[in-house]
């Protein structure tokens, strides 16, 4: 219970807005530029990509506190053991099980539809791995959640990263993909040889 002397939503931002300035800092200084970022939607499915290294999730939680995204994340359940289940939920984790590909995508829209902010990230390769095609859970779950897809990037060759644009899905599965593929076709990830579209 928050003390009535101090207000918690004041407090629940000045820490949101000191993270970002850190991020801001950080990623500075390991010679980072974020270039074009659209500005944050209540309710958006994050695509990232490309996605070949550990390093994708730290530089992309970094960007996304930089830029003023507050995002969640899905994870396989079995990370979501004492005392790291309290972080990693802190953090945005949502656990899941990744054996029910529909159940997972079903419950993430029921997530969109209860909650007035939610961002998800998602990276659709699915994997570090070279993968010759995407998963499409993301797609689905933002036609069926009816909210956009924010194209995010993290390209190590230059050391950017970015979300200059929104893609909104028409139902077109087969064009849209392509469409958020050839977005991606030039950034290269810090395992290049494991990025293709």
């Amino acid at each position: 219970m928050c003390n009535p002397i101090f207000n918690c939503s004041f407090l629940i931002v000045h820490f949101q807005r000191m993270f970002k300035k850190i991020n801001q800092f950080l990623l500075k200084i390991a010679g980072w530029k974020i270039k074009t970022v659209v500005s944050p939607l209540p309710k958006c499915v994050i695509s990232v990509a490309p996605h070949t290294s550990n390093w994708d999730f730290i530089i992309g939680k970094m960007l996304c506190s930089a830029i003023g995204y507050k995002v969640s994340f899905l994870m396989k359940k079995e990370w979501f053991f004492f005392p790291l289940n309290f972080i990693l939920k802190a953090m945005g984790g949502i656990p899941v099980n990744r054996g029910k590909k529909g159940q997972m995508t079903d419950q993430m829209i029921e997530e969109f539809n209860r909650h007035e902010y939610f961002q998800l990230v998602i990276a659709p390769e699915g994997t570090r791995k070279l993968v010759s095609e995407w998963k499409k859970g993301f797609y689905y779950i933002a036609l069926g959640a009816k909210v956009p897809i924010a194209l995010a990037y993290i390209d190590f060759k230059l050391k950017e990263a970015g979300i200059p644009m929104y893609f909104y899905p028409t139902g077109d599965e087969q064009k849209d993909i392509q469409e958020i593929k050839d977005f991606y076709k030039n950034f290269t990830g810090k395992n290049s040889r494991n990025f293709t579209v």
